[in-house]
């Protein structure tokens, strides 16, 4: 099933997609299932009885007449340097033996369609198309054999970096966590509706129509279960926490000359299965 959360004038609504369009219902209807965030975390059939319930009850919502919102609003954001080896190459780093962690917080997060920030203090506003993984069930020294039953969905994610301030430090925080830099979704797409671990999917990234990015989700060094498997190690994993899962090579910082994306221009992340997160591009006044 894809989930869509959204917002008309009447409220915050959910929908999910019927096969001819996507029916959906506004908090306070009769028939409103919850957030999705709530049916994450709820789970169990939660998100099976919602997607029923919507399908019956539901009213066609055009994704275009409404203001999309990004699935749900995460709880932690973990994200995976260099996990495409292309990537790391291109970068002039090794291949990880181990996965790179940075954080990003909620305060940067971008629904479909809203302006993606060109920051007034760089011009170095990269993107980065990349799978992201919704935990539907917590745990803490997760075995990998198991680690897939932790998965709610999957959506695409937009890891955009402002690469000078990324890459001016050992840390990667500051570059990361611009305000306005990570779009996220546009849907939540059930773990049951893909190939386990989301693997072997088309992943690609066009600023505005020429392709930048292109890959497949089968390149990643670390899989789904080997990221989530090494993340619980260290931190539980609760309902509703993202991990951002890399990006593959072709990002505009490597390019020669540099690429970087540029106020007016508009940024698509299509992932095979899931759809296309698209942002357009405006400075910050």
């Amino acid at each position: 099933m894809k989930f869509m959360s959204y917002r008309t004038q009447a409220g915050v609504g959910l929908a999910v997609d019927s096969g001819d369009g996507y029916v959906g219902v506004v908090e306070g209807q009769p028939g409103y299932p919850g957030t999705l965030l709530s049916l994450v975390e709820a789970g169990g059939d939660a998100l099976a009885t919602a997607g029923a319930a919507l399908r019956d009850q539901g009213q066609p919502v055009d994704p275009a007449q409404v203001t999309l919102l990004p699935p749900l609003l995460p709880g932690k954001i973990l994200c995976v340097g260099l996990n495409y080896a292309d990537h790391a190459a291109e970068s002039n780093m090794a291949v990880p033996e181990v996965p790179t962690l940075f954080s990003r917080f909620a305060a940067s997060v971008v629904a479909p369609g809203a302006p993606i920030r060109l920051p007034r203090v760089s011009a170095a506003l990269d993107y980065e198309g990349e799978l992201a993984v919704v935990i539907g069930t917590a745990g803490r020294y997760i075995a990998k054999e198991a680690a897939l039953d932790h998965v709610a969905g999957y959506a695409a994610f937009n890891d955009a970096s402002i690469r000078d301030y990324q890459l001016r430090t050992p840390q990667w925080t500051i570059g990361k966590n611009f305000d306005g830099t990570g779009p996220f979704g546009p849907v939540m797409v059930t773990a049951d509706a893909l190939p386990p671990g989301a693997s072997g999917l088309k992943i690609e990234t066009r600023l505005d129509g020429e392709v930048m990015q292109k890959s497949s989700t089968d390149q990643l060094i670390f899989d789904v279960a080997t990221l989530i498997a090494s993340i619980s190690e260290a931190m539980a994993l609760e309902p509703g926490d993202v991990i951002i899962t890399g990006t593959p090579a072709g990002v505009g910082g490597a390019r020669k000359p540099q690429r970087f994306m540029r106020a007016g221009e508009v940024c698509e992340i299509e992932i095979e299965g899931i759809g296309i997160l698209s942002n357009p591009v405006v400075a910050d006044a």
